[in-house]
């Protein structure tokens, strides 16, 4: 008999474990008691929180500290530190140590995007096979490279900011968070995993939220020591407490699996060839089915524009609005309480209600909305209203990851979540350089002025919202396969396994009860 026969057969006979299931008892409160118990997920909600929290508090710092660095060391700037200067009486020095930054960042970015890009796919599939810990250790400890360097900087006078962004591209080679979503995907059932995704981007947005308040208070470098301080605690906190949810019978089948899919390798040149293209064939699961190109579209699009406004829009803000560090935590703790608000209020009954697939389409069309109140905003109010509804659009990235989660079996949780990440790796690369393109294009008056590439990057948004709405419904929503699965399982009712005077005898003593 097969899982849907048992859960029917469970219910006509009053089975009480029955509304212990989460196909049967989707409540929030079901799931946040199975989020909260399994063994994994809150450990994971956690060092999201406090690596958040790390890195979100130097978020406003690090644009200060290198622009003035390059305003000094490229362009002979002897005078006050740039951001102690309102924007009108800045000297042109630091309006080029700005862009300096900027490009520093991008291409940062860029190296750290691609590197995730080359080697996500491969990780995850690795992670199939030995285990989720270990690579998540690995990838938190390269993350305390950044804050280390940024420390360094503001220590010694002289150094240049290229450590800095050299180890942040460097952190790129282990993307943990693609594993964690893997590990998540280990324990929670499918039609749980958007909104534990979505806690997943809570804990981000709850450190977000509150990291960029310490600036106000402490020194820049009081906070960067601080920001080092607690991701060295997260790391320590990850080695003691992060448990292994690869399941060694799952991690025995994956081995088994590829083995079986592995061409003989006789000779060292085989080996060798092998090795190398690996990480190219691990990313052929997404040409596997119409839906998972689909997939592979959607995230390449949200990338694109979601790593660009982080990535840059510290910078235009403070070269075009004088954002100040009290500016800066306002906009970010309003950006990390709108994401808190979505990821655990809205986000769960709002996918009971309507499906994965429509809550993409809106939330790209959110986004749209909000990068373009980025480009024509004239003043700091409409960037805080933008911030406000932008929060609305961190409910694709749960929401895509839990449907090619659910549309694959557990031997190949971590390839496709390493595959998909790879490519929004690439889309992230590209987009904070397409973005600067655009910028320069447009900064001296083409187009809509200097905010035209959030423009263009809404204009992105809404392609992407057009191969959201091609998504199929059937396979995208898990309510849908969940209806099917029901339905096939009543067809396939196995009748001979069925006790029919078991459920006469409790239908007739529910009837004399009354």
């Amino acid at each position: 008999m097969d899982e849907g026969s048992v859960r029917d057969r469970s219910r006509l006979l009053g089975d009480s474990n029955y509304h212990d299931d989460p196909d049967n008892n989707p409540s929030q409160l079901a799931f946040l008691l199975h989020f909260v118990k399994s063994s994994g997920p809150p450990q994971i909600v956690a060092l999201c929180l406090i690596i958040a929290l790390a890195l979100g508090s130097t978020i406003g710092v690090v644009p200060s500290v290198v622009e003035d660095r390059y305003a000094r060391l490229h362009h002979g700037y002897s005078g006050e530190p740039c951001v102690e200067l309102v924007k009108e009486n800045r000297p042109h020095e630091c309006t080029l140590g700005n862009e300096d930054a900027q490009n520093s960042a991008a291409m940062a970015s860029f190296v750290s995007n691609t590197l995730t890009f080359v080697t996500s796919s491969l990780m995850g599939s690795i992670s199939d096979e030995k285990g989720r810990r270990g690579i998540m250790l690995l990838g938190i400890g390269l993350s305390v490279m950044a804050p280390l360097n940024l420390v360094l900087i503001q220590l010694f006078p002289n150094m240049d900011p290229f450590l800095y962004y050299a180890s942040h591209g460097a952190s790129g080679l282990v993307s943990w968070i693609a594993i964690a979503l893997s590990s998540l995907s280990d324990v929670m059932p499918p039609m749980w995993r958007a909104p534990s995704f979505g806690l997943v981007l809570a804990g981000f947005s709850m450190g977000f939220a509150l990291s960029p308040i310490l600036a106000v208070f402490l020194s820049h470098l009081g906070v960067s020591i601080f920001a080092l301080g607690i991701l060295v605690a997260g790391f320590v906190f990850a080695c003691v407490s992060l448990p292994e949810t690869l399941s060694p019978d799952a991690s025995e089948k994956a081995k088994r699996k590829r083995l079986a899919e592995q061409p003989k390798t006789e000779t060292g040149v085989e080996v060798i060839k092998y090795t190398l293209l690996r990480p190219m064939k691990e990313l052929m699961i997404l040409n596997r089915s119409r839906l998972f190109r689909l997939l592979s579209a959607l995230a390449f699009f949200s990338g694109c524009i979601g790593t660009a406004d982080q990535t840059l829009l510290l910078y235009y803000l403070e070269e075009n609005f004088g954002f100040n560090d009290k500016d800066i935590a306002i906009l970010f703790l309003t950006i990390g309480t709108m994401g808190i608000f979505v990821q655990t209020v809205v986000l769960k009954p709002l996918n009971s209600l309507i499906g994965e697939r429509r809550i993409i389409i809106v939330a790209f069309l959110v986004g749209a909305l909000h990068n373009y109140l980025y480009g024509v905003a004239k003043a700091k109010s409409t960037i805080f209203i933008s911030a406000t509804v932008a929060g609305f659009t961190g409910m694709s990235f749960p929401t895509i990851s839990a449907i090619k989660s659910n549309n694959v079996d557990e031997l190949e949780q971590g390839r496709i979540q390493g595959a998909l990440y790879s490519l929004s790796s690439l889309s992230s690369a590209l987009g904070p350089m397409m973005l600067r393109y655009v910028y320069h294009k447009t900064k001296n008056g083409g187009g809509f002025g200097k905010g035209t590439m959030f423009i263009f990057g809404g204009g992105l948004y809404l392609i992407a919202t057009f191969c959201a709405w091609l998504l199929p419904e059937e396979q995208a929503n898990s309510n849908l396969k969940k209806e099917a699965k029901k339905r096939n399982s009543l067809i396939d009712f196995d009748k001979e396994s069925f006790d029919y005077g078991t459920a006469c005898g409790k239908a007739e003593e529910s009837i004399g009860s009354r």
